[in-house]
C-alpha cells in the first residue's frame, strides 16, 4: 500500500536572527508503503520505503515517526538527507525538525556538493546553519572503491569540527592530520573556508625558494574576500640575502568586464650579491606597477590593456614576479570590434626585455625595443557577391618610435638593421577578389585579383650604412593576377580512402618597388616550408610584398586507413618565372637571404605526417637543396599519446648560414616522456641536447603524484648555454591538499 500526505503550512521562521530561510508556500510531500495516523499520541508513522520532499530537501528512510506537537521527525534505517544546496547526509538515525533545520544524530556522515566528506560519532546541528560534528574526520578524498576500509590518503581528524553555513567557514579543534592512514603531526585550533565557497579571506599557504643572489626565502600571502565583486591580495617574501619582498594585487570585476592592479617592491639590503656590471646591483630599491583589464564595449565591441612599469628592466625576471618573469614583456592597449567576418583592431604596444645587461652596452637589447604608436588592422569582406566572387579589403597602419638602432654586429662590423632608429609610419591597403570554378572533369579553379598600396615616411638620423640608403618617404603600388588549379582524385578501396591533389598557382605582378631600401620591421620571421608553398605573398608582414611572375607546383595527398591510421602530405617547388625576384634582394634585416627561394628554382620543400587512434604520431618537414637535394632545413619527430606513457623526440637541423653568421650546422635533439605506474604516480624528464657544440643544453626530471584530493610533484632541472661549462641547477616542488591548500617552491 503507498500512502501520500501534505502538511497543511510551513513551519514558521525562528526567532535566533539565523539566516536559514525557507519557503512560506512551501509544501511536505511524503510517500510511503504503509502509513499509521496515531490521534492520542499526535504521532504519524511512515514505514516502507519512505520519501519525503520539502523545500528542495529530500529525505529517504526505512521509518519516520513525525510529533505533530514537537513538529519533530525521527528517521530510522538507512537514512539518507539530500539538501537542496546539493549536500548529502547519511545515518542510521537521524531526529530533525519538519523543515530539515535543526537536528540531532549519531553516526554522521555528510558529503557536500564539493566532493568532500565529514563523518562522525555523533553531531548536532542547530539554527538551521551550524554543524558541531562530535569526535569528527573531514577529508577531500574518496574512500578505495575495492576495499572501503583502507584508509583515505589523507584526514583531519578532531574532537570538534563545526561547519557554520552562515559563515562559510569550518573551524577545526584539537586535531591531528593523517596521511596513509598514520598520524602525522597535532594541529592547533584552525579555520579553513567552507569547501563549497572559492573566495574567503584567509592565509593562504606560504611557498618557499632559493637563488643564489637572493638567498632563502618563504612567501606568505593574505586573502581579503573585500566583497563578491572585488578582492586585495598582499605577499610579503622574506629573503635572507636582499630583506623583504612585498606584493599586492587589487582585482575588481564590474558589470562589463574586470581589471586589476598589481605593485611589488623591495629595498635590496645587498646588492652586491648581484654582478657589479649588471642592472641588479646598480639600485637599492626596486619595484613594479603592472595592470590589466578587459571590457566589452557591447556585443561587437570590446577594449583592454596589459601595461608594465619597472624601475629598471630586469626587476620582475629577477624576482620572478607571477605572469611578468618572462624575459620578453609586451605592454599593449587595444581596442577590438568584429562583425561576421568583418574586423578592426588598433593596438598601441610597448615592447621590453627583461635583461641584467647594462643600458650603455653594444649588447643591451632593451632600449632597442619600439613604440607601436600604433597598430592598425582592418579587414572587411563584401556581403554580396561581386562578378560572382568574393571581395575582400585589408588595412594595415602602423606607427613606430625607437630610441636606439637595433643593429647587430658580426666581426666588430654592422651586420644587420633589424629596428631604425627614430620614427616610421606606413599605411597599406588591399582589395583583393577571387572566384572559384569547379569543370565537369572535378578541377577547382580559382582565378584572383588584388591591388595594393603602401604610403610610407621614414623620420631618421640612422648611419647604418649610408644613409641615403633610407628613404624619407615612399609610395609602394602593386598589381596581381592570379590563377590555382587544383584537381582533387579519389581512389577508393576495401581498406582505404586516398586523395591525390595535384595543385598549380601562377601570380603576375610588377617588381617590388624599392626592394630591401625600406626598413623592414614585421616581415625578419621568414621561413620557406611546406606550409608557405602556396601562399601568394610568402613575406610573413607587410613591410616586404613579394614581386615578380612567380609559379608554385606541388602535389598533396591524404589518406585514411580502415585500420585507424591516417596519412597526409605535401611536396612541391616554387619557381620565378619573370621580373624582379624579392628574396633575392637582401633588406637591412638580412630577410630572403639563405631562403631557398632566391634562385630561380626554389629548394624543395615537402612534409608528411602519420598519427593512428590510439594516440601514436609521426611527423617529417623539410626544405632540400634544388640540385643536390641536401637537407637545408629539416625536423623529424616521433610521439606517442596514452593513458600509461606519453613520450615524444624531436631531431632539428638547419645547414649553415653564412649570410646570417652561423657558419656551422646546427642541430639539435629533444625528448620528453612521461609514464604512469600504481595508477596515479608518474615519473617524467625531459632533455634538449646541441649536437655540433655536444652540450646537453637542458634537462629535467621529476616524480609526481595526483589524485581527485592531492597532487605532489618535485622536478631537477639542469640549464646550460651551448658551449659553455657553467651548469645552472634548480629543484621546484609542490603538495597541493585540495581543500587545504598548497606549499611549494616559488621558483
Amino acid at each position: 500500500m503507498s500512502s501520500v500526505a501534505y502538511s497543511q503550512e510551513a513551519a514558521p521562521s525562528d526567532d535566533f536572527g539565523s539566516q536559514y530561510q525557507t519557503n512560506p508556500d512551501a509544501k511536505m510531500l511524503l510517500q510511503a508503503d504503509n502509513l499509521v495516523v496515531d490521534r492520542d499520541q499526535n504521532t504519524v508513522t511512515a514505514a516502507g520505503n519512505v520519501q519525503i520532499e520539502y523545500d528542495g530537501n529530500r529525505l529517504v528512510a526505512r521509518q519516520v515517526v513525525y510529533n505533530q506537537k514537537t513538529k519533530r521527525m525521527v528517521a530510522k534505517g538507512n537514512v539518507e538527507i539530500l539538501e537542496k544546496d546539493g549536500n548529502r547526509i547519511y545515518s542510521d538515525e537521524i531526529d530533525v525538525t519538519d523543515d530539515f533545520r535543526d537536528g540531532f544524530v549519531n553516526g554522521l556522515r555528510v558529503e557536500t556538493v564539493d566532493d568532500t566528506r565529514f563523518a562522525a560519532e555523533s553531531a548536532e546541528r542547530s539554527l538551521g546553519e551550524i554543524t558541531t560534528f562530535n569526535n569528527g574526520v573531514y577529508t577531500a578524498c574518496r574512500a578505495c572503491e575495492k576495499d572501503p576500509s583502507k584508509p583515505v590518503l589523507w584526514q583531519v581528524k578532531a574532537k570538534k569540527i563545526i561547519w557554520n553555513g552562515t559563515k562559510k567557514t569550518v573551524r577545526f579543534e584539537g586535531g591531528r592530520f593523517e596521511m596513509f592512514g598514520k598520524s602525522l603531526f597535532a594541529l592547533p585550533a584552525f579555520e579553513i573556508a567552507d569547501p563549497t565557497i572559492k573566495r574567503k579571506s584567509g592565509f593562504l599557504f606560504p611557498s618557499f625558494l632559493y637563488k643564489d643572489e637572493l638567498g632563502f626565502g618563504m612567501r606568505v600571502g593574505y586573502f581579503w574576500n573585500l566583497a563578491p565583486n572585488y578582492d586585495i591580495t598582499t605577499y610579503g617574501t622574506g629573503l635572507t640575502k636582499q630583506g623583504f619582498l612585498s606584493e599586492t594585487e587589487w582585482r575588481h570585476r564590474l558589470e562589463n568586464g574586470s581589471y586589476n592592479i598589481r605593485v611589488a617592491g623591495i629595498y635590496q639590503a645587498k646588492p652586491g650579491e648581484f654582478g657589479s656590471t649588471t642592472v641588479d646591483a646598480q639600485e637599492r630599491f626596486r619595484g613594479m606597477v603592472a595592470s590589466k583589464g578587459d571590457f566589452k564595449i557591447n556585443p561587437r565591441w570590446s577594449f583592454g590593456w596589459d601595461v608594465i612599469a619597472q624601475t629598471d628592466k630586469n626587476f620582475s625576471r629577477t624576482y620572478k614576479i607571477g605572469g611578468y618573469s618572462d624575459e620578453s614583456l609586451t605592454s599593449n592597449v587595444y581596442l577590438r570590434g568584429i562583425s561576421g567576418r568583418n574586423h578592426l583592431d588598433i593596438n598601441f604596444y610597448k615592447f621590453k626585455v627583461q635583461e641584467d645587461v647594462l643600458n650603455g652596452s653594444r649588447y643591451a637589447v632593451d632600449t632597442k625595443q619600439p613604440w607601436v604608436l600604433p597598430s592598425v588592422d582592418y579587414l572587411y569582406t563584401v556581403p554580396e557577391s561581386v562578378y560572382g566572387g568574393e571581395l575582400t579589403i585589408t588595412s594595415n597602419l602602423q606607427g613606430i618610435y625607437r630610441e636606439t638602432s637595433d643593429t647587430i654586429y658580426q666581426n666588430n662590423a654592422a651586420r644587420f638593421l633589424n629596428g631604425m632608429k627614430g620614427t616610421s609610419a606606413r599605411l597599406t591597403t588591399e582589395a583583393e577578389w577571387k572566384r572559384t570554378f569547379i569543370t565537369e572533369q572535378g578541377l577547382v579553379i580559382t582565378p584572383l585579383l588584388a591591388l595594393r598600396g603602401d604610403a610610407i615616411g621614414i623620420d631618421t638620423n640612422d648611419t647604418f650604412g649610408t644613409v641615403n640608403e633610407i628613404r624619407s618617404q615612399a609610395f609602394r603600388g602593386m598589381a596581381t593576377a592570379g590563377l590555382e588549379v587544383r584537381w582533387p582524385i579519389l581512389f577508393s578501396s576495401t581498406s582505404m580512402t586516398q586523395v591525390l591533389e595535384p595543385t598549380a598557382q601562377i601570380f603576375v605582378r610588377n617588381d617590388e618597388p624599392y626592394a630591401g631600401r625600406l626598413p623592414n620591421e614585421d616581415a625578419q620571421s621568414f621561413v620557406f616550408d611546406a606550409t608557405s608553398l602556396f601562399q601568394r605573398d610568402k613575406f610573413s608582414g607587410y613591410d616586404r610584398v613579394e614581386g615578380g611572375t612567380r609559379a608554385n607546383l606541388g602535389l598533396r595527398y591524404s589518406g585514411n586507413m580502415n585500420n585507424g591510421w591516417s596519412i597526409h602530405g605535401l611536396a612541391g617547388q616554387s619557381f620565378q618565372l619573370g621580373g624582379l625576384n624579392s628574396f633575392a634582394e637582401s633588406d637591412f634585416a638580412g630577410a630572403g637571404a639563405d631562403s631557398g627561394l632566391e634562385g630561380k628554382r626554389s629548394d624543395y620543400v615537402a612534409m608528411l605526417g602519420m598519427s593512428n587512434n590510439s594516440g601514436l604520431a609521426f611527423a617529417a618537414r623539410g626544405r632540400f637543396d634544388k640540385d643536390s637535394f641536401d637537407v637545408k632545413r629539416g625536423e623529424v619527430e616521433a610521439s606517442h599519446s596514452g593513458q600509461i606513457v606519453k613520450a615524444s623526440v624531436k631531431y632539428a637541423y638547419i645547414a649553415k648560414q653564412p649570410d646570417y653568421g652561423y657558419a656551422n650546422d646546427r642541430q639539435e635533439v629533444s625528448l620528453s616522456a612521461s609514464t604512469r605506474f600504481k595508477e596515479n604516480w608518474r615519473v617524467f624528464g625531459s632533455g634538449t641536447y646541441d649536437i655540433v657544440s655536444e652540450t646537453l643544453v637542458r634537462a629535467q626530471s621529476g616524480l609526481a603524484y595526483d589524485d581527485e584530493c592531492f597532487t605532489y610533484s618535485m622536478a631537477y632541472i639542469q640549464t646550460r648555454s651551448p658551449g659553455q661549462d657553467k651548469i645552472s641547477h634548480s629543484v621546484g616542488f609542490n603538495i597541493s591538499f585540495r581543500t587545504l591548500g598548497d606549499l611549494g617552491s616559488s621558483f
